[in-house]
C-alpha cells in the first residue's frame, strides 16, 4: 500500500515539471534562442488554394440597406457560403479607406467587404479563419495587382496574407470576381507565429475622410508644402494634380482632400502624413509620442510592449544592434518584393502606411499590405522613371535615412550586398511571368461575366499586357542595376517609352471616373 502510494506522489511530481516545462517553452522559448513553430491552421489549402476561382454566396434579406449604409463600416449580420458550404451569423462591413468614398462617388455599389466569422458568435471560424477581405480591385484594370504582389511575396518566402480569387453571388445573383485576403490579424499570426505571438501595429496617420484605423492629426497643408528638391522626377505631386484637376462637383469630400478644411491637430506635420513615428523613427523615450502606433494596435498591448518598442525603434534609427532588433532575412526579402513592384502608395512613398509591423522580443519585421497601385499607378509619374526606380533609392521625397526601417539596409556594406544577393535569389526563383499567365487563364471569363466591374474586358486585356511588358522591363532594369549603377535617379537600363502605365488602372480613378490632367 505504502509503495504505491509512493509511485502516486511521483507521478504527481512528474506531471507538476511536465506542465512547468511545457510554460517555460511556452513564454520563454524565443529568449532561450528556441524558434516559435508556425501553425496549419486548416484554411491555407481550402479558400486559399489559388488554383481555381472560389465561390461565395453572400445571403442577406436586408441587403439593399446594407449596401446603402456600407460607408458607414457598421456590422451587419449575414450567412455566407463558401464553396458550399454554409457559415451562419457572421458579421461584414464595408471595408476601405479612401475606397469606399471612391465607390460611392462612382455611383457604384461595388464595395470591398471585411467578414469577420467571430463577430457575433465568439467560437466559429471558417476552419480556423476569423477574419476575411473581399477586395473590389478598384484603381485595377489588371484584377491582379495585389493578387501578383502577395504571390510573390509568399513565394519568396515572405509572411504575407494568403489569397485567391472569389467569385460572389448574393442572395444567388452574380455580384462580380474579388481578391479574398487572409486578414492580419489572430489568425494570421497563429499560422505564421504560432500560438505565442508577439504584438502587431498598422501604424497610420492618414485621414481622408473615411476608413477605420487612420488618425485624426493629418495636415495636408504641410503635405503641400513640403521640401519637394529631393524628389524623384516620377513622384506623384498631389498638390500639382489638384490644382490642374476639374471642377468635380459629384466627388464627396472624402474622395479629394480640401486644403482649407484638412487642417491638422497637434504637431501639424509631425503628426499628420509622414510624421516620425509612422516612419518608425525614435522620437524620445516618452510614451505618448507615438500615437499613431499605439493608436492602430491590432493586438492588446501593455506599458511593457510600448517601452521595449521604443528602445527598439532607438536602435533602429541609430543603426545599433540591428539583428537584435530587425529580424534581418524577412526585412529583407520584404523589401526586395516591395521595391521591385514600385508602390507609392507605402511605407517608401509620400503617404507613409499600408504596412504592418509586427515585433516579439524587441526584434521588428514588415507585413506586407495593399498593393493595388503598385506597378508604379499610384505615383502617376512616367513609365521610363518608374521601371527603371533604383533599388537602392527607393524611398518617394525623401532621403534613406528618413525610413529607419529601410535606412540600415544601405547603410551597412554587409546588409547592401545580402539585399542585392537576395534580388538575385528573387529573380533567379519566382517566376513572374508565369504567375501573371497562370491567373490571367483562371479568371478571364470570370472577368467577362462580372456584371459590377469598374473596367471592361478590353481594359482588362490592356491591363495584364500592360503587366506583363512591365515586370519584363523592371526585370531588365535590376539585372542591369546589381552589377552597374543602383541609385541614380536618371538610370535609363531599360526603355519603357512604349509603356502607358495609366493602362493598368491610377490613382482616382474607377471605370466612371474623369480622368485627371496629367495622369498619363
Amino acid at each position: 500500500m505504502s509503495g504505491s502510494k509512493h509511485f502516486d506522489t511521483i507521478a504527481w511530481i512528474v506531471s507538476i515539471l511536465i506542465v512547468a516545462i511545457a510554460i517555460l517553452f511556452m513564454d520563454q522559448g524565443a529568449a532561450l534562442g528556441i524558434e516559435t513553430m508556425t501553425r496549419a491552421m486548416g484554411y491555407e489549402n481550402r479558400l486559399f488554394d489559388n488554383t481555381r476561382v472560389h465561390t461565395i454566396d453572400i445571403v442577406m434579406n436586408n441587403w439593399d440597406e446594407f449596401i446603402a449604409d456600407a460607408t458607414s463600416e457598421d456590422y451587419y449580420l449575414a450567412n455566407v457560403v463558401i464553396d458550399g458550404e454554409a457559415y451562419k451569423n457572421i458579421g461584414i462591413r464595408g471595408k476601405g479607406n479612401t475606397s469606399l468614398s471612391s465607390v460611392a462617388s462612382m455611383n457604384s455599389e461595388r464595395y470591398s467587404f471585411k467578414i469577420e466569422f467571430d463577430h457575433y458568435d465568439s467560437t466559429l471560424t471558417y476552419y480556423g479563419l476569423d477574419k476575411l477581405n473581399l477586395n473590389n480591385m478598384i484603381h485595377d484594370t489588371t484584377m491582379m495587382k495585389d493578387y501578383l504582389t502577395y504571390t510573390m511575396m509568399n513565394e519568396f518566402n515572405v509572411n504575407a496574407p494568403l489569397c485567391s480569387f472569389v467569385y460572389i453571388s448574393v442572395n444567388g445573383e452574380d455580384w462580380g470576381l474579388y481578391l479574398a485576403v487572409e486578414g492580419v490579424e489572430e489568425s494570421f499570426l497563429e499560422r505564421n507565429y504560432g500560438s505565442n505571438y508577439g504584438a502587431l501595429y498598422k501604424p497610420d496617420s492618414m485621414d481622408f475622410g473615411g476608413g477605420r484605423g487612420f488618425g485624426k492629426d493629418f495636415d495636408i497643408n504641410d503635405f503641400f508644402n513640403r521640401d519637394k528638391s529631393t524628389e524623384r522626377s516620377d513622384h506623384f505631386d498631389l498638390g500639382n494634380k489638384m490644382s490642374e484637376m476639374p471642377n468635380m462637383p459629384n466627388v464627396p469630400g472624402g474622395f479629394i482632400p480640401d486644403r482649407e478644411k484638412m487642417q491638422g491637430g497637434k504637431g501639424g506635420f509631425g503628426r499628420g502624413m509622414g510624421s516620425s513615428d509612422v516612419k518608425l523613427q525614435y522620437i524620445d523615450d516618452n510614451i505618448d509620442s507615438y500615437p499613431n502606433i499605439w493608436n492602430n494596435a491590432k493586438t492588446d498591448i501593455n506599458k511593457a510592449d510600448q517601452i521595449r518598442l521604443i528602445e527598439s525603434l532607438k536602435r533602429l534609427t541609430q543603426g545599433e544592434e540591428i539583428e537584435s532588433v530587425v529580424d534581418i532575412d524577412q526585412v529583407i526579402r520584404f523589401f526586395v518584393v516591395h521595391n521591385y513592384v514600385c508602390n507609392g502608395d507605402s511605407y517608401t512613398g509620400s503617404m507613409i502606411h499600408n504596412y504592418y509591423l509586427y515585433e516579439k522580443n524587441g526584434q521588428m519585421t514588415m507585413i506586407p499590405w495593399d498593393y493595388n497601385l503598385a506597378f508604379g499607378t499610384f505615383q502617376g509619374g512616367n513609365a521610363q522613371s518608374t521601371v527603371n526606380t533604383p533599388i537602392d533609392s527607393p524611398i518617394s521625397g525623401a532621403s534613406s535615412d528618413d525610413r529607419p526601417m529601410w535606412n540600415w539596409i544601405v547603410a551597412n556594406e554587409k546588409y547592401t550586398e545580402l539585399y542585392h544577393q537576395s534580388f538575385e535569389e528573387f529573380l533567379n526563383s519566382v517566376d513572374i511571368m508565369s504567375s501573371i499567365d497562370n491567373a490571367y487563364s483562371l479568371i478571364k471569363s470570370y472577368v467577362g461575366k462580372d456584371p459590377t466591374a469598374f473596367y471592361d474586358y478590353s481594359e482588362f486585356e490592356a491591363g495584364v499586357e500592360t503587366l506583363r511588358q512591365f515586370c519584363a522591363l523592371r526585370t531588365e532594369s535590376i539585372r542591369a542595376q546589381i552589377v552597374n549603377d543602383k541609385t541614380s535617379e536618371n538610370m535609363n537600363y531599360a526603355d519603357a517609352s512604349g509603356l502607358t502605365l495609366s493602362k493598368m488602372g491610377s490613382m482616382g480613378r474607377g471605370g466612371d471616373m474623369p480622368e485627371m490632367p496629367g495622369i498619363p
